[in-house]
């Protein structure tokens, strides 16, 4: 299995997913945007994972690879190769299939509870599952419209459009199941100046103080979403 990711900052990379796909004998290939602006042929790739940024998916104007990246995306999702997207990476999706990205009404930066939208999975065979209630690590300030053609699997109180499915194939999450102690520190270092004061912002000792069964479980669901990315059809 081959599989490609886009890395938009050093501090974001796969987290949980890296033991995931080593005890399967992935071959692993990267762009990393902040080193070079041209993604690949996806000639061979069985799997790309878009992962997370500060930047906003509508910096078109000073981050000109975005173009190019949002083209490879949907080069993708036409191919039929599939896709994972991690919170901007999953807005990157949205916009390269034509859907709005925009402010949230409130920042979503902590561990707070997603919740699964079964209702809205009639539209697809053997959509992905949710649990009924999970709590994750989010750190967003913007959020999208689902795409055409899009289910969405998973909303916050903070924030309706949390998790959406296109196909068997793509699946865009806004929040990080990957997250680790470690990958939480990072990010806690590069971007803690985002830690204002707000109803859905909590503060850095609260996301420090965080379980570990709380990480273990969101890498358990990350892991879910892997297989069932990588499965063929029921």
């Amino acid at each position: 299995m081959h599989v490609h990711v886009l890395q938009h900052v050093p501090f974001e990379d796969i987290g949980s997913m890296a033991s995931w796909l080593a005890a399967r004998g992935a071959t692993l290939s990267y762009t990393r945007f902040y080193e070079q602006a041209a993604p690949p042929s996806p000639a061979g790739i069985d799997l790309v994972i878009a992962m997370g940024g500060p930047m906003s998916v509508n910096d078109e104007d000073h981050l000109p690879w975005l173009r190019a990246e949002k083209a490879f995306l949907r080069e993708l999702v036409a191919g039929g190769v599939s896709v994972l997207g991690v919170c901007l990476g999953a807005q990157l999706i949205a916009s390269a299939l034509g859907a709005r990205v925009y402010p949230n009404p409130e920042k979503e930066i902590g561990w707070f509870p997603v919740r699964a939208h079964a209702d809205d999975q009639h539209g697809l065979i053997d959509p992905f599952r949710f649990p009924d209630e999970c709590p994750v690590l989010h750190w967003h300030g913007e959020t999208f419209d689902l795409p055409p053609g899009a289910i969405r699997l998973a909303s916050s109180t903070a924030c309706a459009n949390q998790a959406f499915q296109i196909g068997r194939k793509v699946i865009g999450l806004q929040f990080h199941l990957e997250i680790t102690p470690e990958s939480a520190a990072a990010i806690l270092h590069h971007c803690r100046d985002e830690l204002v004061t707000g109803p859905w912002i909590q503060t850095e000792a609260a996301i420090r103080a965080v379980a570990a069964e709380d990480y273990v479980a969101a890498n358990q669901l990350m892991g879910l979403v892997l297989d069932y990315l990588t499965s063929p059809p029921l």
